[in-house]
């Protein structure tokens, strides 16, 4: 990989608050971050199902009138192709360049999908119905999808998303950077040449990290879990141990190469600007 990127691409992910307190909340967090770094966009997350999807749209319309560059999630379980179409014609009216295209989590009814089964069918009918309007995002797993078969299975899926048309990648969340560069030499054996951007969780809560983690299939190292443990009733200590570490492989993933880095912010700035201000760019 290339040497250290001083042109990295910061950015975050917001999730659509359900009360009139979070969203006020995030509009402030918003700026705060703002103020900090800049992020080149803020991306708004997608329920389960399609169960945020009109909180989604809400959200993304009050940042996208306020000029703030978003980026919708936008999921085809749950959604008819029209529903689909009516969407993206509704991103398209209020500016919106860039979406972050996922299959979307299946309910916890079991009912999962309409007329389009996987993300990369997503991606085609984007580009079937938008041509090239949009810069579509995909996700792409280091440690695997909780739900493949096998490593090999789990890059497939990431091939075809690539093939069908999508600009570039967000990473789930991993603490070790390991996992990262093989997926980046994989990418580079498979001629695969789109950037693939490290999603960075913050490390502020050992309990909401580990139920965070182990819905996700991201895995805690064994040494950042036994010293978040130790710090469990010690939240300052816990803090400062979380900021080194991500801070720490943040660095590197930039010192590596990594095309930028993309920030799960849960709706607060505190952490990610503490490491914003810790990065070497």
């Amino acid at each position: 990989m290339n040497a250290s990127n001083r042109s990295a691409i910061l950015s975050c992910e917001f999730f659509p608050p359900r009360t009139e307190a979070g969203v006020e909340k995030l509009l402030t967090t918003q700026q705060t971050l703002n103020d900090t770094f800049q992020p080149a966009y803020y991306s708004v997350t997608f329920g389960a199902g399609g169960t945020t999807r009109d909180s989604t749209l809400e959200i993304v319309k009050l940042l996208a009138e306020k000029n703030i560059n978003v980026a919708p999630h936008i999921s085809c379980i749950g959604s008819s192709k029209q529903q689909l179409h009516d969407l993206l014609e509704q991103y398209k009216a209020l500016g919106i360049t860039r979406l972050v295209t996922l299959r979307g989590d299946i309910p916890d009814t079991g009912e999962s999908t309409k007329e389009l089964a996987h993300a990369n069918e997503l991606v085609s009918f984007i580009r079937e119905t938008t041509g090239d309007h949009f810069t579509i995002e995909v996700a792409a797993y280091p440690e695997y999808h909780p739900e493949s078969k096998s490593p090999q299975s789990d890059f497939e899926y990431f091939k075809n998303k690539v093939a069908a048309g999508a600009n570039g990648a967000i990473t789930q969340y991993f603490y070790n950077i390991d996992a990262y560069l093989r997926f980046i030499d994989n990418c580079q054996k498979n001629k695969i040449t789109v950037p693939v951007t490290p999603g960075i969780m913050p490390i502020t809560n050992f309990s909401s990290l580990t139920r965070f983690s182990d819905a996700c299939g991201a895995e805690i190292p064994r040494w950042i879990r036994k010293q978040l443990e130790a710090y469990a009733d010690d939240k300052d200590s816990l803090q400062a141990f979380g900021l080194d570490v991500v801070s720490n492989l943040c660095n590197q993933l930039l010192e590596q190469g990594a095309p930028g880095l993309h920030f799960y912010t849960l709706n607060q700035a505190n952490a990610t600007n503490a490491i914003w201000k810790n990065l070497s760019i």
